[in-house]
């Protein structure tokens, strides 16, 4: 198995890393993204209402949202039938 990420794994990684309200760089950085692949991830995941921009203290920031939490189910109960082990990340 290779070790590149599918897009649904990096859905997943950059919701769960903002259940705290992150910064754009924080996530580029956490989630190993260049800043415009970074850009459309976050853009995507907007769009579905599954994270949100946020205002904190003039700065923006992203959240996951209440929607989020089906899709991180339901692909971490996949993931765990998949590969016998849970999705995980360098948090």
């Amino acid at each position: 198995m290779t070790s590149r990420r599918s897009p649904y794994e990096i859905y997943w990684e950059i919701l769960v890393f903002c259940k705290t309200p992150r910064a754009f760089t924080a996530i580029i950085n956490r989630c190993d993204l260049n800043s415009k692949s970074g850009q459309e991830y976050i853009e995507f995941l907007c769009t579905r209402g599954y994270l949100a921009r946020v205002s904190e203290r003039e700065k923006s920031r992203f959240c996951t949202t209440e929607r989020a939490a089906e899709y991180l189910s339901l692909f971490s109960r996949l993931y765990l039938d998949l590969f016998d082990s849970v999705p995980g990340f360098k948090l």
